[in-house]
């Protein structure tokens, strides 16, 4: 049996967010690419009774240099990254994360704020976006906030927005001189595969001393976490293989990943450790 639910779609930002505020209770959602939303409503996860389509809501696409930030509106498609010359300048983690999403027709839909609301800790986008300390701003037809996406998250799929929300745009400073970012995918396939163990880390160098690290990691805990530890391990110190070392392994402690169908919990946590150690060795000395 199909779900039975209505349709509504927004023409602009201000008639969308009037959409959702109206919404008499719980079962109402915006819609935009949904790859996730479509699945669990197919699967019966989830039971709209009313969703707010946002195709026609230009507002919220478009990736921008926005005097020193990066600017990217959530309906933004993952294919839109990889289009970007911002984007492979200022962030290229996110463009490796980008090209280890899923499959060319559901990069073409899937949208940026999607990835981020579905609330999954495997979602590609948001390692590479935490460790580039991303900001989102929530909007809603009687005010708009900002949120840090290091505090979006409350546990599994449970997170800070309002349902009356909308995520309108991802933002973050650009790298400074010195900046290096790298995000690996491990999954049991090349493409359209859930990630096993994600890491993503940014790290800023001067004069051969760390003075920045940020190490993210995905599908190793009930939220996209930060090592914070790891992090400090590497800050104001020169990266040695001892102390690279030393972080991958307080990253990996940091992890509490469970035993699924992709994997055991002792091999993420062995993931963890190897792909921290890999990148921020990378991240350090890129190869020439």
């Amino acid at each position: 049996m199909h779900a039975n639910f209505e349709l509504d779609i927004a023409a602009d930002l201000a008639e969308a967010v009037a959409m959702l505020a109206d919404a008499d209770g719980p079962g109402v959602a915006p819609l935009a690419g949904g790859t996730n939303l479509i699945v669990d409503i197919r699967a019966k996860r989830y039971r709209p009774r009313r969703l707010v389509g946002l195709d026609r809501v230009e507002a919220l696409r478009g990736i921008a240099d926005d005097g020193g930030r990066v600017r990217i509106g959530g309906r933004t498609t993952v294919t839109e990254l990889l289009e970007s010359p911002l984007i492979a300048a200022t962030a290229p983690s996110l463009v490796q994360s980008a090209r280890a999403f899923a499959g060319q027709m559901v990069r073409n839909t899937a949208t940026v704020a999607g990835n981020i609301a579905c609330g999954s800790p495997a979602a590609d986008l948001v390692p590479p976006l935490l460790a580039l300390d991303a900001e989102l701003t929530l909007v809603s037809r009687s005010s708009s906030r900002t949120v840090a996406l290091a505090d979006f998250y409350q546990g599994y799929k449970k997170d800070v927005r309002r349902p009356d929300e909308l995520i309108a745009a991802i933002s973050w400073e650009k790298p400074a001189a010195g900046s290096h970012s790298r995000y690996y995918k491990l999954a049991r396939r090349k493409g359209d595969a859930i990630t096993v163990t994600g890491v993503a880390v940014s790290i800023v160098l001067d004069r051969g001393v760390c003075t920045r690290a940020r190490i993210a990691l995905g599908a190793v805990a009930p939220v996209v976490l930060r090592a914070r530890s790891a992090e400090a391990t590497l800050v104001g110190h020169g990266l040695t293989k001892e102390r690279i070392g030393e972080a991958a392994a307080q990253a990996a402690s940091a992890s509490s990943p469970i035993d699924d169908v992709r994997a055991s919990a002792a091999y993420r946590r062995h993931a963890v450790e190897v792909l921290t150690r890999r990148l921020v060795t990378d991240a350090w000395q890129p190869p020439i």
